[in-house]
């Protein structure tokens, strides 16, 4: 109420007829000010992930599936988030349950879904990886180019913790990878993997040691567990110059990180969701802690030997270390811009270890199964072997000059590669695909074991086992096709194919010179992909000893 000397009062009242301007104003605070602004802020960062979510998991999946089926591919429609998953998984366990008879068309039992894709929409199909779509292609003109066009059609980047388990070269893109390619090269010269076939030697020796104590004549042993143990100590010898027992650990924690990544798998990768600690996310990295700080300890021990004056050893890590101080030394740069980081080295060399173990213990497993079954074969091997070498140990030279071993080899490595299928992604923008326009966000995949097994290919004996189509080579064989791929093909080749090759050599041709082989009766034929193709059941194979070898 305002009053004046001879005026009468005013009264003002929060009537509604008074408009708000007019009114006092309550002052805001900084505090509360920055609070709503703050407030604000995170709507529109939830706003815009809910956004990209329902993008991701359901406008993008319908606009990339519009698309291809306009193209003329086949596929079934896409079920929110999870897509084909589930009935994927489903139908691979059920399969897991039941062993098949001793054949090689084993294409449904590995890929049930696929197969029975392939027989519902033929080929040129598509399936769905959650809700990114994946186009199935066995030409071997569509797989060149996309071998080829390496920059357009890139790895897929998946689950970040199922990365973990292979880092290093294999998972690099652009320039980086260039650069770990051209560091990592002289290590798999054959002038180097010749220095390193005395390791091979002596931990083939090891496993036939452990044979012979077990095998007085004629004995039954599951083989697979010990050609496991011999791959890991031949990686960990020709590597870093230690024995199986000095890096038992890492190689049980990759164990362990294969079987979770397969779960991983089976699942969609939320993005942010590794972040979340659930025990599966907490062990993962828990396990790869624990793996770096194993390699971290082989590494710090070999630099000080360097740095103390020792020359570089001639195995792997050694040439690695030299390769990347030449480089440093030969531009004078910044060690972040060329050679390797200290974690790029960890990564590189834990790809030694899974990489290398994985592919040559599976291509000696399946090896000396089909040389149990085929025993024609495993006698023209080792009359090869026997007649090369005598029972002098393998050397280099002489396993380079091994033809009919090389077959078998060839071989084995069309009927059961160690990886099965491989997949490609377009990420920036469309791609031309023979007729075939690729959006992107949409994968490639390359079946490998489809296109090795292919009749209009390889002929209609093309699941029988035949060493003799590879007697002219790989290139006749193919005629020139991209239909024999175990390793990749194009630039990003699998750069230790050939230290594959010389140790599955080496040690099938010792193998040879003291053992027989032929399959047990309790031999279960189960092929089954863990992150590689392997025998489900093991490998139960009657050894019995030759007579005259030591």
């Amino acid at each position: 109420m305002l009053s004046s000397p001879g005026h009468p009062s005013i009264v003002i009242t929060r009537d509604s007829s008074i408009p708000k301007a007019f009114l006092p104003r309550k002052r805001m605070g900084g505090f509360d000010y920055l609070l709503k602004i703050a407030i604000g802020i995170g709507l529109i960062l939830i706003l815009r992930w809910v956004w990209k979510m329902v993008n991701w998991v359901w406008f993008q999946p319908r606009k990339l599936e519009n698309q291809l089926k306009k193209q003329g591919l086949k596929g079934n429609s896409y079920r929110f988030m999870y897509g084909d998953l589930k009935e994927t998984f489903r139908m691979r366990n059920e399969a897991r349950k039941n062993p098949i008879p001793f054949t090689h068309h084993f294409f449904s039992r590995v890929f049930p879904f696929l197969h029975q894709c392939l027989n519902k929409y033929g080929e040129g199909f598509y399936t769905w990886l959650g809700p990114v779509p994946v186009i199935h292609i066995t030409d071997p003109e569509l797989t060149r180019e996309v071998f080829t066009k390496m920059n357009e059609f890139r790895k897929p980047k998946l689950n970040p913790l199922i990365g973990l388990l292979a880092p290093g070269l294999v998972s690099h893109e652009g320039e980086k990878w260039m650069k770990h390619r051209k560091l990592i090269n002289p290590a798999f010269h054959m002038e180097k993997l010749k220095l390193m076939l005395p390791a091979f030697g002596t931990s083939v020796k090891e496993m036939m040691n452990k044979w012979e104590k077990i095998v007085l004549d004629s004995s039954e042993v599951d083989v697979w567990p010990y050609l496991t143990s011999l791959s890991a100590d031949a990686i960990s010898r020709a590597a870093f110059g230690s024995s199986f027992e000095e890096g038992r650990r890492i190689f049980e924690l990759l164990k362990e990180q294969t079987e979770l990544t397969l779960r991983l798998f089976q699942s969609v990768y939320i993005p942010g969701w590794r972040y979340v600690p659930t025990p599966t996310n907490k062990r993962m990295k828990e396990m790869n802690s624990e793996i770096q700080k194993l390699l971290k300890g082989i590494i710090d021990k070999r630099k000080k030997a360097m740095e103390a004056g020792e020359p570089a050893k001639d195995d792997l890590l050694g040439i690695l270390m030299d390769s990347s101080m030449k480089e440093l030394q030969r531009f004078g740069s910044p060690k972040q811009q060329l050679g390797m980081s200290y974690q790029d080295m960890i990564d590189e060399c834990k790809l030694f270890y899974f990489a290398g173990q994985e592919t040559t213990s599976v291509l000696l497993v399946w090896t000396m199964i089909l040389l149990s079954k085929y025993q024609d074969w495993q006698t023209r091997a080792r009359e090869e072997i026997l007649a090369t070498f005598g029972d002098n140990q393998p050397n280099f030279d002489g396993l380079q000059h091994l033809k009919i071993v090389t077959m078998i080899l060839h071989e084995v490595l069309r009927l059961y590669p160690p990886v099965v299928s491989v997949n490609r992604k377009v990420y920036d923008h469309e791609m031309k695909l023979g007729n075939l326009s690729v959006p992107p966000g949409v994968l490639v995949g390359l079946s490998i074991l489809n296109t090795h097994h292919d009749p209009k290919i390889w002929g209609d004996d093309a699941t029988e086992f035949k060493p003799e189509r590879f007697s002219g080579g790989i290139a006749k064989a193919t005629k020139g096709n991209i239909s024999f791929f175990p390793f990749g093909w194009g630039p990003r080749i699998c750069i230790g194919q050939n230290f594959a090759i010389v140790e599955a050599k080496m040690a099938l041709s010792m193998i040879l010179q003291r053992f027989s082989f032929k399959l047990s009766p309790s031999y279960t034929h189960a092929p089954t992909t863990i992150v590689t193709l392997k025998p489900q059941h093991g490998a139960h194979i009657i050894l019995t000893r030759l007579q005259g070898s030591e």
